[in-house]
């Protein structure tokens, strides 16, 4: 089952002078629970791309249809619930919230869906033990290294049970050991909660973990490529 597609995808920008043309007609389904990889250099249109999927950004033409839904056309409202029901995040630059401690940044996008947060304690606990932090969820960000930063926005984004994960240079602000881990936790959580993910990167060593390659040029699709 397809659960994210993109039908003619295009993303273009005017800069004042002259127009730029980031995405030309992108055309992609994922199947429910397949690791995807996109790759591509600097400029390829490859984050462009991710944002669109995740409903971050509007498209110049085209569609992106989450499990079944069409989002391109959906109120601001509307995509946030997509967003908060459909969709986990991770970034490059965590994007955690100082002032709350681990376990409160984790429990973050249950208390944003209106849940009651003891609900959701036991859960939050659960994937920061999983990442290796159950001695640190009462620490606050500036107290945590990167790559333990980098482990509560994981436990995070799998807060909700989302089917679909979308990580854009996930460990491209940590070093290759910190990296490496992240990496490995990511792909373990990934498999044991079954989502289907989409992963932005230009590293290709962490690109052969994936199920598939799909790969950027000039906003286009040139490989696509079964591991």
């Amino acid at each position: 089952m397809t659960i994210l597609a993109t039908q003619a995808l295009t993303k273009t920008i005017n800069t004042g002078t002259h127009t730029v043309e980031i995405l030309r007609g992108v055309d992609l389904e994922v199947p429910a629970g397949q690791f995807v990889a996109i790759m591509g250099a600097s400029g390829s249109g490859k984050s462009t791309m991710l944002g669109l999927m995740a409903g971050l950004d509007t498209p110049s033409s085209g569609k992106v249809i989450i499990a079944g839904v069409d989002i391109t056309g959906l109120s601001e409202d509307k995509l946030a619930v997509v967003r908060g029901e459909k969709i986990g995040f991770v970034f490059q630059s965590y994007q955690l919230i100082p002032t709350l401690t681990a376990e409160e940044n984790v429990l973050l996008p249950h208390e944003l869906a209106g849940r009651d947060v003891r609900s959701g304690t036991a859960r939050a606990r659960e994937l920061l033990a999983s990442v290796g932090l159950e001695d640190r969820m009462d620490h606050y960000p500036v107290q945590l290294s990167g790559g333990e930063q980098q482990r509560v926005a994981l436990a995070r984004a799998f807060m909700m049970k989302p089917p679909i994960l979308m990580a854009d240079e996930p460990t491209g602000n940590l070093d290759s050991v910190n990296g490496a881990h992240v990496l490995d936790l990511l792909i373990a959580l990934n498999e044991r909660e079954g989502t289907t993910m989409v992963l932005v990167t230009h590293d290709a060593a962490l690109a052969t973990r994936a199920d598939r390659i799909v790969t950027l040029r000039d906003g286009l699709v040139v490989g696509d490529e079964m591991r």
